[in-house]
This record gives C-alpha cells, sequence and structure tokens, in this order.
C-alpha cells in the first residue's frame, strides 16, 4: 500500500463520500473501507504467465509477507519510466480495466475523477471547473503528455471523464479485450494506452495544464509561460508527487483559507505561492536542493555563488556546491527539497522575485480552461 493512501481518508477524501480505492491488493485501511483489486478483471492467463504479475502472483497468494527489499527497489525514472521497479511494471495494467471498475461501482455518475495515492486534488476548484463543460458530452480532462504520436493525460496528475467517455471507452475496449491487453505488454505506460483507446473512439483530450500539475508546489513554476499559459492567475486543481508531508500542508493551507473567509473564489496559483511557497524561501539553505541545473561555474565560497546570480539579470536562484566548489544559477524558480549530506547550499534573489510577483498582479480576472 502506497505510504500517502491512509492520510487521505482524512484529508482528501474526509468530504467525498462517493469514492472508492483501487488498488493491485485488496486489503481493509478500516472496518468500513477497503481497497478494491483493479486488476482481478484481467484475462487469467496474462495473469498467470506474463512476468509483470510475478509481484501481484506472490502477494495474491502470501499477502504483503511476499515483499522482498528488491521489490521496493525505488529505481530512477528514465524516459520510459522506472524498468527496474516491480511495482512500476504492474502500475501501467491498471489504467484500461480502472474505467470498468469505476462503471461498475458508479454507473450512474456524471463525473468519473481518478488520482493517484501521491495526488492532491482540490476539490472545490474541480467542481467549479466541471461546472464548465457539458457531462452529456464525452470529456477527457488532464495534464497533456505526449509520447511518438500520442496525446494523453498523465495519470500521476489526476484525470476526469464523463460518463459517456468512460461508456465509450469501456464498450470498445471489450470488443478486442485480448488485443488490448497485447497492446498494454508491449508499451510501458499505462496512461498513454488510456489516452490511445480513448482516441480510438473520437474523444480527444482537454488540455488541462497548468490546472493540472505533474509536481508538488514546491517544483512548479509560477512565474513563466507554459503552451502560452502562465499559471499565476489559473485556478490550482491538481499537484502530484506529494509524501503525507505534502498532502497535509496542502489540506492545512485550505482548511486555513476557509477559516479566515479567504475562499470567496477559486484558490490560484498566486494563492499557493504566496501562502506555501514565498514563505520558504530564504537567503541560503543549507543541505537544500533547489533544482538549478545551470551550467557551473567554479566559485570559492556561497558568497561568490550569489554575486555570480547577482550580477545576472534575470537570475532567480542559484544552488552552491561546497564539494565542487561550483555554482549554477537559473532564471527559473523552484523551491526543492532538503538534501543532506551532498555539500549543497540554495539561495534566492527574494528582492526579485518579490518584484515578479507584484508584477503579476492579483488576478483580477481569473484564467479558465
Amino acid at each position: 500500500m502506497p505510504r500517502p493512501l491512509p492520510i487521505h481518508l482524512t484529508t482528501t477524501l474526509r468530504c467525498i463520500p462517493n469514492h472508492a480505492l483501487f488498488s493491485d491488493y485488496i486489503e481493509p485501511l478500516s472496518p468500513t473501507i477497503s481497497t478494491h483489486d483493479v486488476l482481478s478483471s484481467l484475462s487469467p492467463s496474462l495473469i498467470a504467465t506474463n512476468p509483470d504479475f510475478d509481484l501481484y502472483r506472490r502477494v495474491r497468494a502470501s499477502g504483503p509477507s511476499a515483499l522482498t527489499p528488491a521489490d521496493l527497489n525505488p529505481d530512477i525514472n528514465t524516459p520510459i519510466g522506472k524498468p527496474n521497479n516491480p511495482g512500476w511494471k504492474l502500475d501501467k495494467w491498471k489504467f484500461l480495466p480502472l474505467l470498468d471498475e469505476a462503471l461498475l461501482l458508479k454507473p450512474d455518475a456524471k463525473w468519473y475523477v481518478f488520482m493517484e495515492a501521491d495526488t492532491y486534488i482540490l476539490w472545490d476548484n474541480l467542481l467549479v471547473w466541471l461546472k464548465r463543460f457539458d457531462p452529456r458530452e464525452a470529456v477527457y480532462l488532464g495534464n497533456q503528455m505526449q509520447i511518438v504520436d500520442a496525446i494523453f493525460a498523465h495519470g500521476g496528475s489526476g484525470f476526469i471523464l464523463s460518463k459517456p467517455a468512460v461508456v465509450r471507452a469501456v464498450e470498445h475496449r471489450k470488443r478486442s479485450s485480448d488485443g488490448w491487453e497485447r497492446a498494454v505488454g508491449e508499451h510501458w505506460a499505462g496512461d498513454c494506452m488510456l489516452g490511445i483507446l480513448l482516441e480510438d473512439v473520437g474523444i480527444e483530450l482537454t488540455w488541462a495544464w497548468p490546472m493540472m500539475q505533474i509536481a508538488p508546489p514546491g517544483e512548479m513554476d509560477y512565474f513563466s509561460l507554459g503552451y502560452e499559459r502562465r499559471p499565476w492567475c489559473y485556478p490550482a486543481v491538481s499537484f502530484h508527487h506529494l509524501d503525507e508531508g505534502g498532502i497535509k500542508q496542502l489540506h492545512t493551507m485550505e482548511r486555513e483559507r476557509k477559516e479566515k473567509g479567504k475562499n470567496k473564489g477559486p484558490l490560484l496559483y498566486r494563492d499557493v505561492f504566496l501562502d506555501l511557497m514565498r514563505p520558504e524561501l530564504r537567503d541560503i539553505r543549507t543541505d537544500w536542493d533547489n533544482l538549478v541545473e545551470g551550467e557551473a561555474v567554479p566559485v570559492s565560497s556561497f558568497a561568490a555563488c550569489r554575486g555570480v546570480c547577482s550580477r545576472e539579470a534575470l537570475c532567480l536562484q542559484y544552488a552552491y556546491n561546497e564539494t565542487a566548489s561550483e555554482c549554477r544559477t537559473s532564471k527559473v524558480l523552484a523551491l526543492g527539497q532538503a538534501r543532506p549530506g551532498v555539500g549543497l547550499s540554495a539561495g534566492w534573489m527574494t528582492e526579485r522575485i518579490d518584484a515578479m510577483a507584484e508584477s503579476l498582479g492579483e488576478c483580477g480576472e481569473i484564467n479558465w480552461i
């Protein structure tokens, strides 16, 4: 069971009555809540013979005690995912049967919202956003990704389907379930295969970036343009790659804004930046990686690294590697995360950052997709 999952029961899902928890293993989480095995409807021959299901077969037979240290290998994320992580290889198989299971459990739903255990959904914003669409039409919303010529919604960012979209996809897959299983087996990304299935029935993705994000709040760029859009004045709908602490932090921010009467309109990325990210930006943070990837410049100290950044008119942050005596700078802002023991220190040009935030304004007009 992914570690962030239990925290959702008291935060993200606490006020959502119609939800189901899908996994590769049936496991009780409380006296009234249990996970559903989303893979059990796949063909028995596939489950019995495909090496991707080795982990699934062992755990289904012997429970979580069958897990080994090798099964928990975090692996390095590559352009084709995590090929040496058994759980990751199994993960791609969930996406297509997920639609069948969701439709079976809640056949009268207008919308189906799918999120991972390390994803956070801002439900108030999502519900307001969905009112802008017609649930009687086939709608597919998500953070756009591309593999070769396939456009699809990134699974980790969350994705949303209207009932007609789910029904059309489920019926189409049933016509050749063996063929779709072969296709998934030959691919490495299950969310991409879902996009291909939906494209096969004429349902195009509505590109949802920046409202749905692939990163946590501390790793996204609030200032820059992407796909000709700047996140600043868009409502925040989802964040990804969150641990339990990150989920709690977002939940606390939403709750405190309501208590202070600040929830008169959608919570924007501007609000997330000012409430969560800006207070964490300092002149220096030791043992910290602020995700700077610029060209390394030899320097003798952290102060010298700051000097390099200050002489670059558009530099917003910098990182000093004490071990290598190197400085890297960036025009793109990110908070990053603690990295003890690697000799990294991070700094930000807070006056420039505040000037940038002020120049973007207070969002008198909200941007929607």
